[in-house]
């Protein structure tokens, strides 16, 4: 008996030390990012079946995620256009990252509708095919954004679509809604199960080469009153018309794949470029009469 005694105890902290390690080997995994429906692969989230091939999703999918539609050649978002209510946008620095960068500022949005999606290679494919827009070099998945794509081709999309470029009040506004949130989903929680980011060098991925597929992370949505906005903040920094018509310099909005800090995801973070600029990590929507 007097044994029990000496052995109870240290089984029992045996099992606490087990239980430590397992726990901390988990904690030290790659961080919850993929929805029900989707499969971790390197840095990637892909449907069900697929394999990463040269950071693609490769294969037929044998499921997707929510709101995904599942293709032979992978998972892709539906085309969805989403109306958003007239209403103020409200800038200001009261984030204190916004200090030194934001003009406080309101301004009236009229009503307008915007892509709930970001503009896929898919639907460009077909633009192609109408000798209606440029070819560009895609990686062959359907869902994934477009990116490498200049301003004035992202425009020649929109317009073929029958829309046009937003502003940049427009996806700020979409983004904050007229309570002025920091993020699409709320005022905190910029995690990888919400927001693509961080991809290439941490924190929720490592060796990403390209965005994830549009509406992939679809608790990180932008909900008003007829729909949800997918992607406003992370995915592809995606092109603003520019503030003059003609103008040399326009605004990316909204942070990337590649993006390593929460700031480049703030509602009112938007970063001025050259408009012939092609980038793997910008990408595009388009806006529409209401």
């Amino acid at each position: 008996m007097p044994g029990w005694k000496v052995a109870l105890p240290a089984a029992a902290a045996l099992l606490t030390i087990a239980g430590v390690a397992v726990l901390a080997r988990h904690r030290g995994g790659p961080p919850a990012r993929c929805a029900p429906g989707m499969v971790a692969l390197g840095p990637r989230c892909c449907g069900a079946g697929q394999r990463l091939e040269g950071g693609r999703c490769a294969g037929a999918p044998s499921r997707c995620g929510a709101g995904l539609t599942l293709t032979p050649a992978g998972c892709a978002a539906p085309r969805a256009i989403v109306r958003i209510a007239a209403g103020t946008l409200r800038l200001g620095p009261s984030d204190w990252e916004a200090q030194g960068i934001v003009e406080a500022r309101e301004v009236f949005v009229p009503a307008f509708s915007l892509d709930a999606f970001e503009v896929t290679e898919q639907p460009y494919a077909a633009c192609v095919d109408a000798g209606a827009c440029a070819p560009l070099p895609l990686r062959g998945e359907p869902g994934v954004p477009v990116t490498g794509i200049t301003m004035e081709e992202a425009a020649r999309f929109c317009a073929f679509a029958g829309g046009a470029l937003p502003t940049g009040d427009q996806l700020a506004f979409a983004a904050a809604g007229p309570s002025g949130r920091r993020y699409p989903w709320g005022d905190t929680g910029a995690v990888c199960r919400r927001v693509v980011f961080g991809l290439r060098a941490g924190p929720c991925g490592w060796n990403a080469t390209g965005p994830e597929l549009a509406g992939a992370r679809p608790d990180g949505a932008a909900v008003h009153a007829t729909g949800r906005l997918f992607d406003l903040a992370g995915n592809v920094a995606e092109w603003a018309a520019p503030d003059l018509p003609g103008a040399e310099i326009s605004g990316t909005h909204g942070g990337s794949w590649a993006d390593e800090a929460a700031a480049a995801l703030r509602a009112w973070n938007r970063r001025l470029l050259p408009v012939s600029t092609r980038a793997p990590d910008i990408g595009f929507r388009c806006a529409y009469a209401p």
